[in-house]
């Protein structure tokens, strides 16, 4: 629930509000509160706890398509890796290998990049493009901004450092992806 200060409810409504600007309804929005599974940059979830909610959020939603962080979190943040741990384990295990086909889901997975690239902004554009990858996004000036204030929403976490990320990070504008 976004707990580590606890700040879970407030967290959970910024989650809705930047959801909501993105045109994501809150009824399409799952929180998982769990107390094996907190809220903490430092703890690596349960593979096969986290493995149960998200097998189970796919097959009741139908979900085709997940995207997720890659071995690096972005930010090493190691919720984050567990996320990437739990849906390498799932997809690439022989008994639950036969879930994922049978759902029709594939996993992309966001590339994490060192500190110099990940704070180039849009000067990283051509390197992006000329590196091995299955999927690039490169968002316009208005889908940037449309980023930023869905950013912004979640006010909570806009320590110093996020209004840095903000204006350089390359993830505001640019997403390499590669299929698990």
């Amino acid at each position: 629930s976004g707990n580590y200060y606890h700040q879970g409810e407030i967290r959970k409504k910024e989650l809705e509000q930047s959801c909501f600007l993105l045109g994501i309804p809150a009824s399409d929005v799952t929180v998982i509160d769990h107390r094996d599974l907190p809220d903490n940059p430092a703890v690596e979830w349960d593979t096969q706890l986290l493995a149960a909610f998200v097998l189970k959020h796919i097959e009741a939603n139908s979900i085709n398509l997940v995207v997720t962080f890659d071995a690096g979190g972005v930010s090493g943040h190691a919720n984050h890796i567990s996320l990437y741990t739990t849906l390498r384990y799932e997809y690439c295990c022989f008994e639950i290998f036969i879930f994922f086909p049978c759902l029709g889901c594939r996993v992309l997975v966001l590339e994490s990049v060192n500190l110099f690239r990940k704070y180039t902004s849009v000067l990283d554009v051509l390197l992006s493009c000329l590196l091995p990858r299955d999927a690039l996004f490169i968002l316009t000036e208005e889908e940037t901004e449309q980023a930023r204030r869905a950013m912004r929403c979640h006010r909570s976490q806009l320590l110093w450092f996020r209004h840095i990320y903000l204006l350089f990070s390359r993830y505001m504008m640019i997403n390499s992806l590669r299929f698990l």
